[in-house]
């Protein structure tokens, strides 16, 4: 219990100085729009990829989804914060819609998680654009395909920085619980996790809702600070984007998901000079990094403090021998 403590206090250590490092830039007048606008994309990146590694890279569950439980979140965040517009209006929004989107995970999850692969896919990607059908036809509520325009600018990159961290250190924590062992073992081998007894379909639906809630928390997050959206936002390409991040820094690592949404998020801003070719050759770098690493970045691994500590102890140890 105390040596899990003192590495959770490390890593709340760690995101203090991450948050104070980019303090210190923004105060230091370092951090444009331009630049201010690529660390909140970041951040909202992360979001999104750490959510959906917990369904693809430890549930084992291939979705196309994610887009569709963004598009929750944004939308109940803009239309509550904009009737009433503070920021206890905008969490309030925010709040519902990770309910919202909880609930829609569990009435799909329940049905489609006992399918596989390319199916399952299929069905999760049908989820996502019926959610987006159904907010272009709900004209009297959404605006339709017009969008939502004039919402405050509540989310700064402070706020984003909190929910990332907060988000991550959720979907972590549900990883190493005993649920979170339980869905590795689907993932590994789903029959023999059923034989011993695991109830795969309650495991595969719980890592499903967390990674839609978290995935709504980034839509609100998306909404508060572009000030605008619309139905186009959340469309197939959008999961795609989302599911290349996770790919890229190693399907089953969530150090990989935030190194892949930081490189893809410096990519996309020294390639805004290209127009029409920053597209292909965004893609040629994709194709080109997967080429040189195929299971991604990371692969599995990640940045563990518990494993340094006990390297530097084995160390300590291992020179205390030759000392005596």
């Amino acid at each position: 219990m105390k040596k899990n403590l003192k590495y959770n206090l490390i890593w709340l250590a760690l995101i203090i100085a991450g948050y104070l490092a980019l303090y210190i830039c923004y105060s230091a007048g370092m951090v444009n729009l331009f630049l201010d606008n690529i660390i909140v994309q970041i951040g909202i990146n992360v979001i999104l990829a750490v959510g959906l590694n917990l369904i693809i890279g430890f549930a084992g569950q291939f979705s196309l989804g994610h887009a569709g439980f963004m598009a929750i979140g944004a939308y109940a965040a803009a239309l509550i914060s904009m009737s009433n517009p503070t920021y206890a209006g905008f969490f309030l929004g925010m709040a519902v819609g990770v309910v919202l989107a909880g609930i829609v995970a569990v009435i799909v999850g329940i049905p489609t998680l006992r399918l596989s692969g390319d199916y399952l896919a299929i069905a999760t990607l049908g989820v996502a654009e019926i959610i987006r059908i159904l907010i272009i036809n709900m004209k009297d509520i959404t605006n339709g395909p017009s969008g939502i325009f004039g919402i405050l600018p509540f989310v700064d990159w402070q706020m984003v920085y909190g929910f990332m961290a907060v988000t991550t250190l959720i979907v972590v924590n549900y990883i190493h619980s005993g649920a979170g062992r339980a869905t590795t073992a689907i993932r590994e081998d789903e029959i023999a996790a059923e034989s011993m007894g695991v109830n795969t379909t309650k495991y595969k639906v719980m890592a499903f809702t967390i990674g839609a809630m978290t995935a709504s928390v980034a839509g609100a997050l998306y909404a508060g600070y572009l000030q605008s959206i619309a139905p186009k936002d959340f469309a197939f390409t959008k999961s795609i984007d989302i599911l290349i991040m996770v790919v890229l820094g190693g399907i089953g690592s969530v150090t990989g998901s935030f190194i892949a949404a930081i490189l893809l998020g410096i990519i996309n801003m020294y390639l805004q000079d290209f127009g029409a070719l920053r597209m292909i050759i965004y893609a040629l770098a994709l194709i080109i990094l997967m080429i040189f690493k195929p299971g991604g970045l990371l692969g599995t691994k990640e940045l563990s403090v518990k494993k340094i500590f006990n390297k530097a102890k084995k160390g300590d140890d291992q020179n205390a021998s030759i000392g005596n």
